[in-house]
């Protein structure tokens, strides 16, 4: 760990064992998205704890919104996701999922423990009367999957009012490649536009003996395939980042019968707003191929969240306080990738910045994002809660002013 003198450090150090007692709880009962009901309550009957704390209960379903305040100020958005995976964890650990088949494997557990003992430690801030101003506390359910209507937990949050009024809205996100003492900055966007797409490509079908007789679906797949996967390569500038993959193909029942239909289902990712709606387009083309060759399609876009929009001010907050708390550490500036983050959905609202925080354990397994084994380096929980509570002081202070319509549209080769 890169122990440092700051009282901020020292405090939020004094929390190490609080914040695993909370993360290791809140590991040991995940819930999927939508679901997070014990979670809520467990994090309100934390909360209860914190004085002064004003708590809104039952926000867009099982989100909480918790509010410090002091006067008059900036409005400050701490977020934190609360939601797990529907996935079977295959660690050991004293403190695994005992709900079978749903595990904590993004992080989520860290991040609302994080924002708890950040609330704890802002409060104290409060109470001495070294803060005016308001910091809001959200803790937002399904951030990983999308309900009927192909929302995820953000826009709900938004609507029901929870960044109503926010000047500065700030994220993070436990990131297992790296060690406890690497962090991630980046300006611009860092995550991807999410949209998936669900297309039929039809023909008459018939007996397997006679295709000539029949419009062979499976036949008009395969330029349907070229089409689509050479979007990427001729269609979209090599400058950009853009991804289109099918996840998914079914077609048929039986070995001597031509199918009517095939169903693709895929995935398209990009950073630009531009390059999202060239995506959609060009996949419509490539589509029409089964027209040209005598048969037909159909196409649904779902459109998911859009790109996470880091603010450089924003970020300038976060990496003035990575500096004085943690001048030892190492700040890496790059995208985050093209995974979907619906803090996206937030950016696009007020300024905002998402930074990544290193958690990885040293040797053993492999513990990616999303998979069976996925656990983090506990040293991560009071670095996480110090730098939220020393960048929403920052902001807090003025350090870094940002103005209500101060808007960040980066340059479209700013990635």
């Amino acid at each position: 760990m890169l122990r440092q003198t700051s009282p901020v450090v020292e405090q939020a150090e004094q929390l190490a064992v609080q914040l695993s007692h909370w993360r290791r709880n809140l590991h040991a009962y995940p819930e999927l998205s939508f679901c997070e009901h014990r979670t809520a309550a467990y994090v309100v009957n934390e909360l209860q704890n914190v004085e002064g704390i004003s708590i809104q209960t039952g926000v867009a379903g099982t989100g909480v919104v918790a509010s410090l305040g002091r006067g008059s100020g900036p409005v400050i958005a701490l977020r934190a996701d609360m939601d797990a995976l529907p996935i079977c964890e295959e660690n050991t650990h004293a403190y695994r999922s005992r709900n079978p088949g749903v595990m904590h494997a993004c992080g989520h557990d860290a991040h609302t423990a994080i924002l708890l003992g950040t609330a704890h430690l802002l409060a104290r801030r409060f109470a001495d009367g070294e803060l005016t101003g308001t910091v809001r506390f959200i803790f937002q359910p399904a951030e990983e999957a999308a309900d009927e209507q192909g929302r995820t937990g953000a826009p709900y949050m938004i609507e029901a009012g929870a960044f109503d009024e926010v000047t500065t809205a700030i994220a993070l996100h436990v990131n297992p490649e790296r060690p406890v003492g690497e962090i991630w900055v980046h300006d611009g966007y860092s995550m991807a536009n999410v949209d998936n797409f669900f297309a039929v490509i039809k023909g008459s079908g018939g007996h397997a003996a006679y295709p000539h007789l029949t419009t062979d679906p499976t036949w008009i797949l395969v330029p349907v395939l070229q089409a689509l996967h050479g979007i990427v390569s001729r269609r979209v500038s090599p400058l950009e980042e853009a991804v289109v993959s099918v996840g998914q193909i079914h077609a048929g029942t039986s070995a001597n019968v031509i199918p009517t239909e095939v169903a693709l289902e895929g995935t398209l990712r990009s950073y630009h707003p531009d390059v999202r709606e060239s995506l959609i387009s060009e996949l419509e083309r490539a589509l029409s191929v089964a027209r040209a060759m005598g048969g037909d399609y159909e196409l649904r876009i779902v459109r998911g969240e859009p790109a996470l929009n880091n603010h450089p001010k924003v970020n300038e907050a976060i990496k003035r306080s990575i500096a004085d708390l943690y001048p030892q550490s190492v700040v890496t500036d790059i995208p985050f990738g093209l995974g979907g983050e619906d803090f996206g959905h937030v950016s696009a609202q007020v300024p905002s910045a998402m930074f990544f925080l290193g958690c990885g354990i040293k040797g053993g397994a492999v513990r990616g994002l999303h998979t069976p084994q996925f656990d983090v380096d506990e040293r991560c929980l009071s670095m996480g809660s110090a730098l939220l509570v020393e960048t929403a002081c920052r902001l807090l202070r003025g350090d870094v002013v940002i103005q209500p319509d101060d808007k960040f549209s980066p340059n479209l080769y700013n990635v």
